[in-house]
């Protein structure tokens, strides 16, 4: 049974979270407010120095705990399989520029072949990139995602499935990434959560919610307490899994994002203490 959070130094927030801000915004705002955890979406390095966002990440006592996101592996189509092993090479380039651990990987599916197939694709993309990723010192974090994405998104559903792809790879640089918006409807998270344990293969913790009723499936998830996920039932789970890492605030939402984003974030910490 978790306890309540008691300060910021395992909150981390996704860029993607505060969408309007820039990457330098981010950096600067989140320190400003006491929180030093961040997970960098690619978009915000697009055109960037890599190291010059190093430094700032650096001189604003950030700690990168992952960057997201890369994968999409599965297509019908040969030339595109190829084309997205040197998409996810050059995310394990950036993720060790920046700093970061791990990369996310958003596996992918083709709704044009079979799921088996999609993770066939998945599972022989990860071992291409993976000498890649070892060589960089960085780390695979398989994440599932909620089965209406199974279609377009990503084949691998369930954290038994992720769990299943990791064991089979058989590599310390592959393991998984809960999100409880993905997850939290699975009765069988909290066995698949101690089967992690023993694997020592859970890299990433994201949280958020699901609204109820939820108006948009992509871009209408909730802060911590406004839906139906029982969030720090969740995060008990991983704890008693030996998790010590950070609790991932990953939040998409057109209603968040068109607030004030200062506010916002005053928000995330408040709902982090009260309802994480």
């Amino acid at each position: 049974m978790s306890t309540l959070l008691s300060d910021f130094s395992k909150l981390c927030v996704h860029t993607l979270t505060t969408k309007p801000w820039d990457i330098e915004t981010c950096v600067k705002n989140y320190s400003k407010a006491g929180i030093h955890g961040i997970t960098i979406w690619r978009n915000v390095l697009e055109n960037k120095n890599l190291a010059e966002i190093k430094t700032l990440l650096d001189d604003h006592g950030m700690t990168v705990v992952s960057l997201a996101r890369s994968g999409f592996f599965p297509s019908v189509e040969k030339e595109k399989r190829e084309a997205v092993i040197t998409y996810n090479l050059f995310a394990i380039e950036q993720a060790a520029a920046i700093g970061a651990p791990s990369v996310v990987l958003v596996c992918g599916a083709d709704g044009r072949q079979s799921l088996e197939k999609s993770r066939e694709q998945i599972a022989e993309g990860i071992h291409r990139i993976l000498p890649a990723a070892k060589s960089a010192g960085v780390k695979l974090s398989i994440e599932p995602l909620h089965p209406m994405y199974a279609g377009d998104r990503s084949a691998i559903n369930t954290l038994k499935q992720a769990n299943d792809m990791a064991e089979m790879i058989n590599s310390e640089w592959v393991g998984v990434a809960v999100d409880v918006y993905h997850l939290w409807w699975d009765d069988t998270l909290q066995s698949e959560i101690k089967r992690c344990a023993a694997n020592k293969n859970l890299f990433a913790f994201h949280v958020c919610d699901w609204n109820i009723p939820t108006t948009d499936f992509l871009n209408d998830r909730g802060l911590m307490g406004d839906g139906c996920i029982n969030v720090p039932e969740i995060r008990g789970w991983v704890e008693d899994a030996g998790f010590s890492g950070y609790n991932e605030v990953e939040i998409f939402s057109d209603k968040y994002w068109a607030t004030d984003q200062h506010e916002y974030l005053e928000k995330i910490k408040r709902a982090y203490l009260t309802k994480t």
